[in-house]
């Protein structure tokens, strides 16, 4: 089963390509290689994966359409399709804006036009987010709540992600699932996420940025849990119905809202350093809390998060000194 994986190069696509090549998947890559954190990570995760045969990587960018369309007449055997490719970072958007409109509106519209000609074509997996729950105050999150209040440029693209894909499944019967990620961590991640950040000011003898005078809360995942349920979601494709088209949105997360100073605490332990504190207010586009209601995924795919932050974190600690030499 060939499966094209976009954001190839990213922290959870990396995860997974891994994961499909063991299982005996030939797996065709696309990433832009951007340069929104360091790409010499990008291409590090790219070297380990390059040494398997059965990868097939093409340096495109989503949004353009003519790269998307050769692709799509090269590899026309294509049977899945997992989408993580996407600009992240809710504070980002307040700096540059156009950046999420392009890859994360238009470039799914591009993949979307290229999905729906595929022949072979048996599931489209879409990267949403836990940003989309936006305003919502009850918790856990659940895929029946609302999510029409966005808080950040960035949930907005993912909500619209979501909604295209809707009509698409209704328009040209394509089954699509959207996946919901919950603030996903462990090695080889991102260096803009909080456990990069604070572990290398910690490490620095810097203070760290803490949100909300710490009073936070979140539904950390690891990324091995991550990306069992984008494999076990893909290798089950939604069915259409009389009544509902072939589209289902589910939640990834932990289902564990854990205290960002617990977080905290733990990165301390494990680095052997106290952290020095910058108490910060709220930021715009941020919220209080998140946790993700898993009952469906549970239901439908087996989904079962198995790793703890206590567990979890101590990997990423172990991970970092090695890949950064600290």
């Amino acid at each position: 089963m060939p499966v094209l994986v976009t954001g190839a190069a990213g922290f959870i696509g990396f995860h997974l390509i891994k994961t499909l090549l063991a299982a005996g998947h030939d797996v065709i890559g696309v990433d832009n290689i951007n340069d929104y954190y360091d790409p010499t990570l990008k291409q590090a995760r790219l070297e380990q994966l390059s040494a398997n045969a059965r990868f097939k990587f093409h340096k495109i960018d989503i949004s353009d359409r003519p790269a998307v369309e050769v692709l799509a007449a090269e590899y026309r055997d294509i049977t899945g399709i997992v989408h993580l490719a996407s600009q992240a970072g809710v504070r980002y958007s307040l700096v540059n804006p156009y950046a999420y409109t392009q890859a994360n509106v238009e470039g799914h519209l591009v993949l979307l036009e290229a999905a729906r000609r595929m022949k072979n074509l048996e599931h489209f997996v879409y990267a949403s987010s836990s940003s989309v729950y936006g305003a919502n105050t009850k918790l856990p999150f659940a895929v029946t709540d609302r999510t029409d209040n966005p808080v950040s440029l960035y949930g907005a693209t993912k909500k619209t992600m979501e909604v295209m894909s809707e009509s698409y499944s209704r328009m040209w019967g394509m089954p699509l699932t959207g996946l919901r990620f919950f603030t996903v961590y462990g090695p080889w991640g991102r260096p803009d996420m909080a456990a990069f950040i604070f572990m290398r000011k910690i490490l620095a003898g810097e203070p760290i940025p803490v949100f909300n005078n710490g009073d936070m809360q979140r539904d950390f995942t690891y990324v091995d849990d991550i990306v069992a349920g984008v494999a076990a979601c893909l290798a089950k494709p939604p069915v259409a119905t009389n009544a509902e088209p072939a589209h289902k949105i589910y939640n990834i997360g932990n289902n564990n809202s854990e205290p960002l100073m617990r977080f905290i605490g733990i990165l301390e332990q494990e680095l052997g350093r106290k952290a020095e504190m910058d108490l910060l207010p709220m930021q715009p586009g941020d919220v209080q809390a998140t946790y993700a209601d898993i009952d469906a995924t549970r239901r439908d795919f087996g989904f079962e998060p198995t790793t703890p932050i206590d567990v979890g974190l101590p990997r990423l600690v172990v991970w970092y000194r090695d890949y950064y030499g600290v």
